[in-house]
């Protein structure tokens, strides 16, 4: 743990821009925003690579810059992969997955109201009747 994370303790958060070293090749920055906006990373680096040969010392200032500043992204930030892709989704396509979402309620709301039905109605009560009777 560096002094800094000691200093600002802060809990993970899926939607901050993190350095990701695992994936990367020097500091993980280019890793770090291809995870965050959901791009491969090859463009992103084919981009940093453009960048620092055009704008040479402002690129080197801003890659050892985001490096220094930007914390490691947690190996235990998400509980399992399909939380990871939730998270990615919202973040990349906001919209979509709020449709998404909307479709899973309305699908939940309608076995709800299935369930309902069949536990008010009189068909449930002679079963569990006759389930009582037979202990």
């Amino acid at each position: 743990m560096s002094p800094r994370d000691r200093r600002h303790p802060r809990e993970p958060s899926p939607n901050r821009l993190y350095r990701d070293p695992f994936n990367g090749k020097l500091m993980g920055v280019c890793a770090g925003i291809a995870d965050y906006f959901g791009f491969d990373v090859w463009p992103v680096r084919f981009a940093a690579i453009l960048a620092l040969i055009f704008f040479t010392v402002p690129t080197i200032i801003a890659y050892l810059l985001a490096g220094a500043l930007l914390d490691r992204k947690p190996a235990d930030m998400y509980a399992t992969s399909e939380e990871e892709d939730l998270w990615r989704g919202i973040r990349n396509r906001p919209g979509q997955t709020a449709r998404d979402a909307r479709v899973r309620f309305h699908e939940m709301e309608r076995r709800l109201r299935q369930i309902e039905a069949y536990v008010t109605s009189k068909e449930f009560n002679l079963n569990r009747e006759i389930r009582d009777l037979d202990r």
